[in-house]
């Protein structure tokens, strides 16, 4: 016998030999004995229960997701209900084994015999013209219901599957009947398997098993080998197209031909990447272990929902944007800018988005001006420049040259001198007498107390993260490019003072707000184009603890939505309600008010707030 066990066992090809070894060698056999020796040496050295005890302990390790005749193809023939089957218990394993082993070993011919493992009834005859013999004495309507419905290629662009209809009207019988003369033929087909005549095509299937694996494009099938493209004389439609019928346990979707279960074949490909990126050489390696052929990896890889290629790397592609965004910063290892990230994704995400996402995800780190990463990776987060200038002063005792803060923060991040100097120099920080700076008033500053609080201020609602954010009713001006007063609550709850001034960033440049007779807020007209807002939309915004202005837009409602959704739009709530009472909790919940308030005191709250667009719609 020239077979090995690696001949008979597909799987053993596909997996790590690094996996193999520990637990396949054996010390009455050479090393790599499944590949290099005869099966029937193996057997005669050891003898056949050890062979098949250390298979049964491969299977029990490394292939208990695959079915015994994905493992054993042999077993599809001696045992095909068992083949079908997930590894049970090991003993189970063993026994099926030794049972397969020994019968391969019977049927092998004596020394000096033909190799063949069975000996085919016609050898020198093409596969082709003994298939066209299964056929040969059909009729004319048993030819076309085989042509037309049992061999019919779905995936053909020419025509459909013919129904019982339309052949029980071609032929002006019962659809019944058709029925019945489809159930013969494949009785019949079933028969003719199992004859000796048949040997050359049940042995090519065996070999056509581990040459497709778990997973291939369909069209795999056609090219296997040459004659799978040749027109059966008696069919009129290619060979594959029969032969293709005869693979049981295969499935064919999406263009791919897949052994059990597609959906489940695909979550078991999904699951080997939960932990993250993988190096596309690591993960072909990974993949073939669920007996997909190494060559075929990687398209079956594109094929799989929620993973994706990207730069020669397997990554975990779930729906959001911020899982996305940190499997893009997982591969480049490397801090990215939002506008770097954006076109990694390669999805119709704005920027803007990206970056409020970026900002308001813990797993990410602001780590420059414009750049994120991971904030596993650890360092030192980048709060905007005058908050880094507030980090140097603190770090050098509390005063610190200008020079000094230049030098530190120029050499670390993306900042220019001239900025850096323009912060030091203006409100927040003062001189002390040997010419350095400190922060000003540090030794007497008191948090500035506003007339109303936030939670008692017009058009400032809280978010489900407890984020207070300011609803801007956008209006020519705000679209031509001018600066909007803010709410003194709004500005204090941010940090600000009478006098202080906050540099916020986006993605197109800078948003100052100051705060000299009333807090103020420069232009927004950026961030409004990108959205593409026109007059009467809505946009909310506040800035987070790295100085990030963050922005959720929101068109203007139509005027068909109810009053009571009319409202929600104006706290930024767009999801439909079941009650009246549900819609007034969440109103509640986000102008401060703790859960359960009744109606009136919501009520209440609005005109105090001085919500009157709000209570126009609940009155």
């Amino acid at each position: 016998m020239n077979l090995s066990l690696s001949d008979i066992v597909p799987p053993l090809r596909w997996t790590a030999p690094s996996q193999v070894e520990p637990i396949a060698s054996d010390p009455g056999l050479p090393d790599a004995w499944w590949q290099a020796l005869p099966l029937d040496r193996a057997c005669a050295m050891v003898g056949t229960a050890q062979v098949a005890s250390r298979l049964a302990d491969l299977t029990t390790a490394c292939w208990g997701h695959l079915v015994l005749g994905d493992i054993l193809p042999l077993l599809r023939f001696t045992d095909p209900e068992e083949s079908l089957q997930t590894p049970g218990p090991r003993e189970s394993v063993h026994k099926l084994f030794i049972g397969v082993i020994d019968k391969l070993l019977a049927t092998e011919p004596s020394e000096g015999a033909s190799d063949a493992p069975v000996p085919p009834a016609l050898p020198e005859r093409p596969l082709p013209e003994i298939i066209d013999e299964v056929f040969a004495r059909l009729d004319d309507r048993q030819r076309a219901i085989a042509r037309d419905r049992l061999y019919f290629d779905a995936s053909e662009e020419a025509g459909q599957r013919a129904t019982l209809d339309d052949l029980a009207q071609r032929f002006s019988v019962t659809r019944e009947r058709i029925r019945q003369i489809e159930r013969d033929l494949r009785d019949h087909v079933v028969a003719w398997l199992a004859s000796p005549e048949a040997a050359p095509l049940t042995a090519h299937l065996a070999w056509l098993r581990t040459r497709l694996g778990s997973a291939v494009p369909a069209d795999d099938l056609a090219a296997a080998v040459p004659w799978h493209r040749t027109e059966l004389a008696t069919l009129t439609i290619p060979a594959w197209r029969f032969v293709r019928t005869l693979l049981t346990g295969y499935e064919q979707v999406d263009g791919w031909l897949v052994a059990g279960g597609a959906d489940e074949l695909r979550e078991k490909t999904r699951q080997l990447f939960t932990d993250g990126p993988r190096p596309l050489e690591e993960a072909v390696s990974m993949v073939s272990q669920l007996g997909i052929r190494e060559d075929m990896a990687e398209r079956w890889l594109a094929f799989v929902p929620h993973l994706r290629l990207l730069e020669g790397h397997v990554v975990p592609w779930p729906r959001s944007v911020n899982d996305k965004a940190e499997a893009v910063l997982a591969v480049a290892g490397t801090p990215l800018t939002p506008e770097e990230i954006q076109t990694r994704i390669g999805e119709d995400y704005s920027l803007v988005g990206i970056r409020n996402q970026l900002t308001a995800d813990e797993r990410f780190l602001r780590l420059d001006r414009n750049k994120y990463g991971l904030r596993r990776w650890g360092g030192e987060e980048y709060l905007g420049i005058r908050e880094m200038i507030t980090r140097e002063i603190e770090r050098a005792g509390g005063e610190a040259s200008v020079s000094t803060v230049v030098g530190n923060l120029t050499s670390r991040y993306e900042v220019s001198e001239s900025s850096v100097r323009a912060y030091a120099g203006g409100p927040g920080f003062e001189r002390t007498q040997r010419g350095w700076i400190r922060v000003a008033g540090q030794e007497h500053a008191e948090p500035y107390q506003p007339r109303r609080d936030v939670s008692m201020t017009r058009r400032c609602f809280r978010s489900r993260d407890g984020r207070w954010w300011h609803r801007v009713d956008v209006n020519a001006e705000h679209l031509r490019g001018s600066g909007s007063p803010l709410p003194t609550g709004f500005a204090a709850h941010l940090g600000m003072a009478p006098g202080g001034q906050l540099t916020a960033s986006t993605a197109s440049g800078e948003v100052v707000i100051s705060w000299h007779n009333q807090p103020t807020m420069g232009s927004i007209r950026p961030v409004l184009a990108e959205y593409n807002a026109a007059e009467g939309d809505h946009v909310f915004l506040t800035v987070s603890d790295g100085g990030e202005l963050l922005t959720r837009f929101l068109p203007a409602a139509a005027a068909s939505v109810p009053a009571l959704n009319q409202a929600l739009h104006l706290i930024g709530y767009t999801a439909p309600v079941a009650s009246e009472a549900e819609g007034l909790r969440l109103i509640g919940a986000r102008i401060g008010l703790p859960d359960g308030a009744p109606r009136e005191e919501i009520l209440e709250r609005l005109r105090e707030r001085g919500d009157r667009d709000i209570l126009g719609f609940l009155s």
